[in-house]
């Protein structure tokens, strides 16, 4: 079993950056795949970003290509996702998930084992 916990959400103007942290528990942490994904208000969940249990591999949605990194550290079993230029659209509950398959990146939600609570990130214009 591995508990996902987001942190790092908060109200930042348009154009603006922020860094939302994953803490995971467990000790096979290392061997999962995680990725991020947003639900705003009205609308389904959507995948962000992806990386691979070594940090090699990453994948992200076509919306945040150039804007947003995702990485990860093994020895303090954490993820990150640093989000700069910032825009409304942007505005959503960010999920962090873990993908137990140990196999690649996917931005498939049905492919994600164990799910956070989730952080809000709200972009003012």
């Amino acid at each position: 079993q591995v508990q996902v916990v987001e942190s790092g959400g908060g109200l930042v103007q348009a154009g603006g950056s922020l860094t939302l942290s994953c803490a995971a528990s467990g000790r096979t942490f290392s061997s999962y795949a995680m990725g991020w994904f947003c639900q705003a208000p009205g609308k389904e969940r959507e995948f962000v970003a992806a990386i691979s249990w070594s940090g090699v591999r990453t994948l992200y949605a076509d919306s945040v290509k150039g804007r947003f990194t995702i990485s990860r550290d093994n020895a303090k079993n954490t993820v990150h996702l640093e989000m700069n230029s910032l825009q409304p659209e942007d505005t959503a509950v960010y999920y962090c998930a873990a993908d137990r398959r140990n196999g690649g990146v996917t931005r498939a939600l049905s492919e994600y084992d164990y799910w956070g609570q989730g952080t809000q990130v709200t972009v003012s214009s």
